[in-house]
C-alpha cells in the first residue's frame, strides 16, 4: 500500500505524491463521501490518501482510501447549487487576498470567505495588496476596515508588488506550513504568489479597465512546496460564496464578534433580527460591531431563508 498527498484536483484525476515526491495521476475508487454530505469532488489538494499503483511506467494509481481530516474549506458548488465544493484540505492557514481598487473592494466578500474558514478555527490573514495604486482616501479606507477586522481577531497587512519587506513578512509567516491562497479575480493573488515563490511563475492577467473584473488564471487547485519551508495551495479566483449547507444558527455562531456578545442577549437562539434584548443589535447601534459586517450578516441569512426547505436540507 502507498501513502500520498493530493497535489492537484483536476475534476475526476489527481496528482498525487508519495513521500519520494515521486506524482501519480490517481482516479478514485467507489463512492468517497465526507460527513454524508453530496459533494461535487470527494477528494481535495491537501487530502492524505492511500492508494495503489496500476501502472508503474506511467505512474498511473487508484486512491483507496482518505485519512481523516485536520480540516477542510467547503464552499457551495458554483454550478451545482444543491452541492457543495471542497477547496482545500488540512490548512494551517488561510490568506485572502483583496484589494481596494482594480477591482475595487468587497467588503462583503470577506466576511463570508470568513464564515467558510471559521467553522474550523482555521487562521486567516487578509491581504490588501496593490497597495502602490492606493490613493490617500483609497489608504483612509484600508485603515477603516483593518480596525474592523483585527478588533475582532483576525490578521491584516498591507502589501505591495514593490516592496521586498512586505513579502519577507508574509514568508516568514508561511514557513513551515500549509497555507491556502484565495481570493477573487483580479486582486493580484498569482502576482504575490510568485513574488513568495519566483519559480512558481504562475500565469497572471490585468484587470479589465472597462469591467474592473479579473479574468481567472488558476483553472485548479494546486499545491506546491515552497523553497523555505512548508506548502501553498493556490486556488482558482472566486467570484462569489454561497451557502445552501447552512443553518440560520449556523451563520449567527460563525460572525465571531456576534457570538461573543450573544451571551448577553435575551433569547439563547437569539438571530440578532428583530428580537427584543438583543445585545447584538445594541452593540451595532452604538458601534461596537461593524454595520458593514452586520448588513452582510442579514444578507446572508435572507439568502439562506429564501431557498425552500427541501433545497437547504437536500444538498
Amino acid at each position: 500500500m502507498n501513502e500520498g498527498m493530493v497535489i492537484k484536483s483536476t475534476g475526476s484525476w489527481y496528482q498525487v505524491a508519495n513521500e519520494r515526491n515521486e506524482i501519480f495521476l490517481c482516479t478514485i475508487r467507489g463512492k468517497i463521501r465526507l460527513d454524508k454530505l453530496k459533494l461535487t469532488n470527494p477528494v481535495t489538494v491537501g487530502d492524505k490518501v492511500q492508494f495503489i499503483i496500476e501502472d508503474e511506467m506511467e505512474n498511473i494509481g487508484t486512491i483507496i482510501k482518505i485519512h481523516p481530516r485536520q480540516n477542510y474549506v467547503v464552499r457551495q458548488s458554483p454550478r451545482k447549487k444543491h452541492f457543495l465544493h471542497l477547496i482545500a484540505s488540512n490548512v494551517d492557514q488561510a490568506f485572502l487576498v483583496v484589494t481596494v481598487v482594480k477591482p475595487m473592494l468587497k467588503q462583503g466578500f470577506i466576511d463570508r470567505f470568513l464564515l467558510m474558514t471559521e467553522p474550523y478555527h482555521i487562521p486567516v490573514h487578509i491581504i490588501f495588496n496593490k497597495s502602490d495604486l492606493y490613493e490617500p482616501e483609497d489608504l483612509e479606507t484600508f485603515y477603516f476596515f483593518e480596525e474592523i477586522y483585527t478588533t475582532i481577531g483576525y490578521f491584516v497587512h498591507l502589501t505591495s508588488a514593490g516592496s521586498d519587506a512586505d513579502f519577507d513578512t508574509l514568508k516568514s509567516l508561511m514557513a513551515g506550513k500549509t497555507t491556502l491562497i484565495a481570493g477573487q479575480s483580479g486582486v493580484g493573488k498569482s502576482t504575490l504568489v510568485n513574488r513568495i515563490q519566483p519559480e512558481l511563475d504562475l500565469r497572471t492577467s490585468d484587470v479589465s479597465d472597462k469591467t474592473e473584473k479579473g479574468k481567472h488564471t488558476t483553472t485548479f487547485a494546486q499545491m506546491y512546496p515552497l523553497d523555505f519551508g512548508g506548502y501553498i495551495i493556490d486556488t482558482p479566483g472566486i467570484k462569489n460564496l454561497s451557502f445552501s449547507n447552512l443553518e440560520v444558527m449556523d451563520v449567527a455562531h460563525n460572525f465571531v464578534e456576534f457570538f461573543r456578545k450573544s451571551a448577553e442577549c435575551r433569547f439563547q437562539n437569539c438571530t440578532h433580527r428583530n428580537e427584543p434584548g438583543c445585545a447584538v443589535k445594541v452593540a451595532v447601534d452604538q458601534n461596537e460591531i461593524s454595520v458593514y459586517r452586520y448588513s452582510t450578516y442579514l444578507q446572508i441569512l435572507e439568502e439562506i431563508e429564501d431557498q425552500n426547505y427541501w433545497e437547504r436540507h437536500h444538498i
